[in-house]
């Protein structure tokens, strides 16, 4: 059999035989909060067991993260590779971008004054102020 593959802009209203081939909204929602809950209590059950090698639990636990995202953005946002989610990942694209920016200069500023606040080396310890 040959799939049918139905071509369709934005904003165009799907036809009654896509209506019927796709899954109802019901459904993607419910399946992506089942797989969003177990990812949350795996993680919860990475973090609190002692059955995991400690150095990797920070690992595991930055991979369910990635997972979750993933989840969110597929099942929720309903973020594709189709055409009609080109704006949505552009979107997407320049947030993360913004929020890179925002935390590397938060990171940056208070790591330069972190080094301008500290005390000279050579200053003795029971330096006393002077009026």
């Amino acid at each position: 059999m040959t799939e049918v593959r139905h071509e369709r802009a934005p904003g165009d209203r799907p036809s009654r035989e896509m209506q019927a081939s796709a899954p109802s909204e019901f459904l993607v929602y419910t399946i992506g909060l089942f797989v969003a809950v177990l990812l949350t209590a795996t993680s919860f059950w990475a973090a609190n067991t002692t059955l995991l090698w400690p150095g990797g639990v920070f690992l595991g636990l930055a991979v369910l993260a990635i997972a979750q995202m993933g989840i969110h953005l597929v099942f929720f946002l309903h973020i594709s590779s189709g055409p009609e989610s080109t704006n949505n990942v552009l979107a997407l694209a320049f947030g993360v971008l913004i929020v890179f920016v925002v935390i590397a200069g938060t990171m940056w500023i208070v790591a330069d004054m972190n080094a301008n606040m500290l005390m000279p080396s050579g200053a003795p310890m029971g330096m006393r102020m002077q009026h």
